[in-house]
């Protein structure tokens, strides 16, 4: 990820709430970092320079705020398809995230994975999976792991609403239970599965409850607020490295677009899309920024300027890289040499 060049923060520099100064700007760094990728994918996709699926961040970017503040570089995370966000958040850089989505060489897995499928080992990322759900059993295992491993380290493992009816959850969470996993499970709770609502799904809409058959402490956050995501994050972080098992924190947000880049969205009104982005993330924490004076407008204007040039450079990155040799279907593939059920 691109530094963006700017004052730096000493430790004495406090600003309020007892946070860093750094922390905040770290915040809009990355929040407007996500937004802006998102909206050139989209503005890329709409002239075929991206193709297949696409689900953007846009609304949510202060849950990725709060990962930066809140949890450990070392601490794994593994995610949904809608993962952008979280794995530009997480530190990998802009020009390799755009470069696959153009489906090119130099994208972060060699082209290969397209929107739903970025990974990093060295970022400790274990992707964006495309089968809803999944992801929740895979980092419970990741857990299991690191619990096996006897490191500190927490599994950061994150779900939509819609994957919240899956029996892999359930199963998932007697396991983590039962074994003290420390993994932190938080539904990204944006109110529709797709196009349909979670009130037209299940009788329990607040989704932290889902942790009452376990004992499993939970909590529900703003999450169109990074302070307060910041804060609910790191407690239950805290709650996890010290030994207690699990926890599940639901983080209450919103998507300006449509489920995917073909959703046209006519299941909600245009009263209640307006009325989220009267909550808009980056707009409340810049004008808590220049309210507080922990930044001036020039300096919110240097960071959007400095962000603006990174996506653009990322655009020509991945448009300039090549496309994949067609050789590449053959490398990074699964491979058991004694498999009995296959012959020549």
């Amino acid at each position: 990820m691109a530094q963006v060049k700017g004052k730096k923060t000493t430790k004495a520099e406090k600003g309020t709430n007892g946070l860093d100064i750094g922390t905040y700007r770290q915040w809009y760094e990355t929040m407007v970092r996500i937004r802006k990728f998102e909206e050139r994918a989209l503005k890329m996709y709409s002239v075929n320079k991206i193709r297949g699926f696409l689900h953007v961040y846009i609304g949510q970017e202060a849950i990725a705020g709060a990962i930066t503040s809140a949890l450990r570089p070392t601490d794994p995370i593994v995610t949904a398809y809608r993962q952008h966000g979280i794995a530009l958040c997480r530190g990998i850089g802009s020009d390799l995230c755009m470069a696959e989505l153009f489906g090119k060489s130099t994208g972060i897995n060699k082209g290969k994975g397209g929107s739903m499928h970025f990974f990093s080992k060295e970022h400790n990322y274990f992707g964006g999976n495309g089968i809803v759900g999944a992801q929740i059993p895979i980092g419970t295992g990741i857990a299991f792991a690191e619990q096996y491993k006897g490191t500190d380290n927490i599994c950061l493992t994150m779900y939509g609403d819609g994957a919240a009816r899956q029996g892999a959850l359930h199963e998932s969470f007697n396991m983590a239970m039962t074994w003290k996993l420390p993994v932190l499970y938080v539904v990204e709770n944006n109110h529709y599965a797709m196009g349909t609502s979670v009130t037209r799904t299940s009788n329990v809409t607040d989704l932290s409850k889902q942790a009452l058959s376990y004992e499993m402490p939970s909590s529900s956050v703003d999450g169109m607020d990074v302070m307060k995501v910041h804060y609910a994050m790191a407690e239950a972080a805290a709650h996890v490295r010290s030994g207690k098992g699990p926890y599940l924190l639901e983080i209450k947000t919103y998507r300006y677009r449509g489920h995917s880049v073909s959703d046209p969205a006519k299941y909600r009104t245009k009263e209640e899309l307006e009325a989220y982005k009267e909550q808009d993330p980056i707009e409340q924490l810049k004008a808590y920024l220049v309210k507080h004076k922990h930044m001036t407008t020039k300096d919110i204007e240097k960071i959007d300027n400095a962000i603006l040039e990174e996506i653009d450079a990322a655009e020509r990155f991945a448009e300039e890289s090549p496309l994949p040799d067609p050789a590449e279907l053959f490398t990074d593939n699964y491979l058991q040499e004694d498999y009995p059920f296959i012959t020549d």
